[in-house]
């Protein structure tokens, strides 16, 4: 792999104006300490930044920045564990949700999960930009569908037939209206279901119970001129098993796709069907989620 000189690499940016560049950091899902932050404030000072840009793929870029400075600035962000970040032909800053730390709603782990794929794949070379987006629960703050890797925590609700009131506060919960009442007995549309969990969160007796997460995989997505959803990949359990399929999908993006053409327009090209036909035919059984996506 070829040596990239810094002012080529990806989280150096040229603007409007070349006399200038603006400096983007590795910020995995958005989390830094309050030390890093005032790090990042005193840093940009320093080098004579008046203002700093908060990203909406949660990272911080200085603007503004002389080339000739770019170097120091660089050694100082990392000593202050704010890293340069990664823009053009990689896998820039990953991206997460506040996941079970902080949301009632999520029905994943999200941080931790997004440094471990931060660890092992931010800034890999690839032929496109790979983003990965990681969500708590289907309603996707993060917009992971709109990324070549999204992923989002789901949950299975399970009734036990006679210990249901009937009382319909789930179905006043439901935005899919995939809940009805009929003769006091509660019904699931399981076709209209996103498997979000609000049901089990709104039960005020607590009766609608759950399986364990699982975590739905796509491929694919964009946002920009033209925004499509990714392709549905997989649904499993056990964030090992994530890490894994990432693993596979980072592998084969490398190994398959080409330069200068987003993923999104290749994903027939290089074999998507063939990529999902391989990684369910190499996961163990009882961790795979036979679900159907609407």
């Amino acid at each position: 792999m070829r040596r990239i000189p810094l002012l080529e690499k990806g989280g150096i940016i040229t603007g409007c104006f070349s006399d200038y560049c603006t400096v983007r950091l590795r910020i995995p899902a958005g989390v830094v300490t309050p030390d890093q932050l005032a790090g990042v404030c005193e840093i940009a000072k320093r080098y004579g930044a008046d203002t700093l840009h908060l990203t909406t793929r949660q990272t911080i870029e200085i603007p503004h920045i002389d080339p000739d400075q770019v170097p120091e600035l660089v050694a100082d962000l990392e000593q202050n564990n704010t890293p340069l970040g990664a823009e053009r032909a990689e896998v820039v800053n990953i991206t997460a949700c506040p996941g079970t730390d902080r949301c009632k709603l999520a029905q994943i782990e999200t941080i931790k999960l997004a440094r471990a794929i931060d660890e092992k794949h931010f800034g890999k070379e690839m032929p496109c930009k790979i983003r990965i987006a990681i969500a708590g629960c289907p309603n996707s703050c993060v917009s992971s569908s709109l990324n070549e890797i999204g992923i989002v925590g789901v949950v299975t609700p399970i009734r036990e037939p006679g210990t249901c009131t009937g009382c319909g506060t789930c179905v006043q919960y439901c935005h899919e209206n995939a809940i009805s009442i009929k003769n006091g007995t509660i019904r699931l549309n399981t076709d209209l279901c996103s498997h979000c969990g609000m049901c089990i969160f709104s039960c005020p007796f607590h009766i609608i119970q759950a399986e364990d997460p699982g975590y739905y995989i796509t491929v694919g997505g964009r946002r920009g001129r033209h925004p499509k959803f990714g392709r549905d990949l997989v649904v499993l359990r056990g964030a090992e098993n994530v890490l894994t399929v990432v693993d596979d999908i980072i592998n084969w993006i490398y190994r398959q796709a080409w330069s200068g053409k987003l993923l999104t327009y290749q994903m027939d090209e290089i074999g998507f069907d063939e990529l999902r036909e391989k990684i369910i035919a190499s996961l163990p059984e009882d961790c795979i989620i036979e679900w159907k996506k609407r």
